[in-house]
């Protein structure tokens, strides 16, 4: 099955909502990707989970939000049904969690939508993994 997962800044404006909609349906309806992994930090993987959440229910994709820490009980994320902890995450210390995550995201994928605007952070480097790589990318 074809896999995309996500890169943004945390600050991304709303305006790219829209653009992100449409590289999301030509994934679905030209690429034949049905499974997607988001991350769950800032403004950008909340506008991905927003859409696939949408789209689930539209076009039966499925998509997982991957988490970078354990949540604890009383905190699970609203749409825990579609939380993921990747397997060995626990044993990376907690610095580093979040591109440990990463990582894992981009290796199940074939394709990556990115929003990167400057070069500093983890959306420029792990858009640059990717197309060290040789993955698809859709830049927004």
């Amino acid at each position: 099955m074809k896999a995309c997962t996500f890169f943004g800044h945390r600050d991304t404006p709303e305006k790219i909502e829209p653009v992100l909609q449409a590289t999301l349906l030509d994934l679905i309806e030209n690429h034949a990707v049905q499974l997607f992994y988001v991350g769950n930090q800032g403004a950008f993987d909340a506008m991905v989970r927003r859409q696939l959440s949408v789209m689930e229910k539209t076009h039966g994709i499925r998509y997982y939000v991957v988490l970078a820490y354990l949540p604890e009980q009383s905190n699970l994320l609203a749409e825990d049904t579609h939380t993921l902890y990747p397997e060995g995450l626990e044993l990376v210390p907690m610095r580093y969690a979040i591109a440990a995550r990463n990582r894992w995201m981009l290796e199940q994928s074939g394709f990556v939508v990115t929003y990167v605007r400057h070069d500093a952070g983890g959306a420029a480097q792990f858009k640059q993994i990717a197309e060290r790589k040789g993955k698809t990318i859709f830049a927004l």
